[in-house]
């Protein structure tokens, strides 16, 4: 199995640039999604709801989504290299391009950049809901266009340099194991009432795998910054002087190498879930932020992700063959 990661890795790259996530496919992390809110219901019900038991119930959730994202991909990989190689291989770089997103955070990102060339403010703000967290529907065209770059910087680590990092690792099993961590982040981790102490093991856990992630995708970006020409010298200040004004230690890291290379002010205040939280900015506001920017910043998720790829398989090549 452990010959076949890296040309799986590879052709599941070239198969996300190439096809997305067809709406076609039902998405594994559909799956995962699934799984983690029927374990969450079952889980409510059976500990007490104390801080402590939240807190365990959240911790047993963790364990389950997790073992399962490994052990049933692993044993599916197992069988199909027992198969035939070649099963193994088609299985494996299915695999890794499913747990991708590096075309479809781009779709999504620039449907925004449509609607806002249209000057169609309404359908902009349903367009960056369906790719952010925060409430939209009073965003000014301001507001959403910072909101797009802010997801496709951020996702540029969660989404696309992270799982390769795993799947380098890994192969198909690290994919899982990196999305299935992320996915429960996604669903769980959030402060509110709701979820503060029962997700906390989740929010902990993502914090933990991306940390490395993160900061690997801010310096690469960085690289891509000076190929492409954008201010890769100021994307180098802001990050050293913004990379932590964000509550995660993961999230301002390629927002700030981001906002430095375009020359805007990201973060700052949001709305979610109708409370408003107060948040520090991340960069200059040496001028205004403007559409075209979400094109800027999908050059940029590109041009990351070439660079990732690339040296991750240098680094590959170097130590495991």
């Amino acid at each position: 199995m452990g010959n076949w990661i890296l040309p799986a890795v590879l052709t599941g790259f070239l198969m996300d640039l190439c096809l997305g996530d067809p709406r076609w496919m039902y998405h594994p992390v559909c799956m995962i999604g699934n799984a983690i809110t029927a374990c969450e219901k079952w889980l409510r019900a059976w500990f007490p709801k104390t801080k402590r038991g939240e807190q365990m119930a959240g911790g047993v959730l963790v364990l389950c989504i997790v073992s399962g994202c490994v052990l049933i991909p692993g044993g599916l990989l197992f069988l199909a290299y027992r198969l035939h190689p070649a099963a193994g291989f088609i299985l494996e770089s299915c695999m890794c391009w499913q747990m991708l997103a590096t075309k479809s955070l781009k779709t999504e990102s620039m449907k925004v950049y449509e609607r806002l060339q249209a000057e169609d403010v309404e359908g902009a703000r349903k367009a960056v809901s369906m790719i952010v967290g925060r409430d939209t529907a009073a965003l000014t065209e301001e507001g959403i266009t910072k909101a797009a770059v802010e997801t496709v910087a951020e996702n540029t680590s969660d989404g696309v340099i992270a799982p390769l990092l795993y799947m380098m690792l890994a192969g198909g099993v690290g994919a899982y194991f990196y999305k299935a961590i992320n996915t429960m982040d996604s669903m769980v981790g959030y402060k509110n009432e709701k979820y503060k102490n029962f997700g906390t093991c989740a929010a902990k856990l993502d914090d933990l795998v991306n940390y490395i992630p993160a900061r690997l995708s801010a310096w690469f970006m960085v690289a891509a910054a000076a190929v492409e020409g954008h201010h890769w010298k100021d994307a180098i200040r802001i990050y050293r002087r913004d990379r932590r004004n964000h509550a995660s230690p993961n999230s301002a890291q390629t927002e700030a190498v981001m906002a430095g290379a375009l020359g805007v002010q990201l973060a700052g205040n949001a709305w979610y879930f109708g409370k408003l939280y107060e948040k520090p900015t991340i960069g200059d506001d040496k001028r205004k932020i403007e559409a075209e920017d979400i094109r800027r910043a999908n050059q940029m998720l590109y041009g990351t992700a070439v660079i990732a790829v690339l040296a991750f398989t240098m680094l590959y090549i170097g130590i495991c063959l």
